[in-house]
């Protein structure tokens, strides 16, 4: 088959490829993303252009973070862009006459680590970003899920504290207040403040005005130990998390991805533990693997292609 392109728009960025059957990028390109709804749609439609230079391509997938519908051709609601019930697909393919598959970004991230990455060789996955916020993806019996109106996955959203903290959702205690890149800022902060171990989260904070994601991971990575109790902290509501999902869908594999994941075993052992101090029938579950993402920042470039192409062979 043909290659196919992928496009995944980010706040700050577009990025671009041309990917083989194999999830290799041939090309790819990046662009700043413009704030103006109308110069974005052009800047991708341009970036299809660029990519495709007179080539045969099966499809164009593109990934956006929000809700996109179960045909993959609507965006409900974007968080990042003015688009609300934006028939984006349709735009695109009357633009660039070719096929046009819209997804949401995590579910692109995670069908890529399945494909090709660290979910290779399971039929059940559960792939979880975290980032500044969580993404979610499931893949069950092969098959990405998405929900009977295309919304599906969204785990950053599972209520793990009633009544916890605000989130930006409009609900309170989701799982993404207190296991994303924002909360662990939020627990050295905490950690800071209290003094002992955070005496070294402390003085860099006063050092550099304030603590941010890249001082906190430098010093995660130095094995300081205020640094390390935050993260122990995201990476036991992570493993809380972790444990009911499982026990709703019977995962063989959990993919960790996003920044935070930088801290590799560090993340994972307190995931572990909490998984198993939460597990339903703990000793009887079969226990899934819990792992880092491998794809990285090209995961949903490389995603958004392979579900362009599935979408074409489902299709045909």
């Amino acid at each position: 088959m043909a290659h196919a392109i992928g496009i995944d728009i980010g706040g700050t960025k577009i990025a671009g490829a041309v990917v083989d059957e194999l999830g290799r990028i041939v090309r790819q390109e990046r662009v700043p993303t413009p704030t103006d709804t109308g110069a974005l749609e052009d800047a991708v439609v341009a970036m299809i252009g660029t990519l495709r230079g007179g080539e045969e391509i099966a499809a164009v997938g593109v990934a956006a973070a929000g809700f996109i519908d179960a045909a993959q051709s609507t965006v409900y609601y974007a968080p990042n862009i003015d688009w609300r019930n934006e028939p984006f697909r349709e735009k695109l393919e009357a633009r660039t006459g070719g096929t046009v598959v819209v997804d949401n970004d995590a579910n692109a991230a995670g069908w890529a680590e399945f494909r090709f990455g660290a979910g290779r060789l399971v039929s059940d996955m559960v792939m979880l970003t975290v980032g500044t916020g969580v993404g979610g993806a499931i893949v069950a019996g092969d098959r990405l899920f998405r929900g009977g109106f295309g919304a599906g996955a969204e785990l950053g959203h599972l209520r793990l504290v009633p009544g916890g903290l605000a989130c930006g959702c409009g609900q309170f205690g989701c799982l993404e207040q207190y296991g994303s890149g924002r909360a662990l800022l939020r627990m050295a902060n905490e950690i800071a403040d209290a003094g002992g171990i955070g005496q070294r989260l402390a003085r860099v904070r006063a050092e550099q005005g304030a603590l941010d994601g890249g001082l906190v991971g430098d010093l995660i990575q130095q094995q300081d130990p205020g640094a390390i109790a935050a993260l122990r902290q995201l990476g036991h509501w992570l493993g809380e998390a972790s444990a009911s999902l499982s026990a709703v869908l019977d995962p063989q594999r959990f993919v960790f991805g996003g920044g935070v994941a930088a801290a590799g075993e560090l993340l994972l052992e307190p995931i572990r533990e909490a998984y198993l101090e939460h597990l339903p029938a703990r000793g009887y579950h079969p226990e899934p693997d819990f792992v880092i993402a491998e794809l990285v920042n090209d995961a949903g470039v490389v995603g958004a292609a392979d579900l362009a192409r599935v979408w074409v062979a489902d299709h045909a």
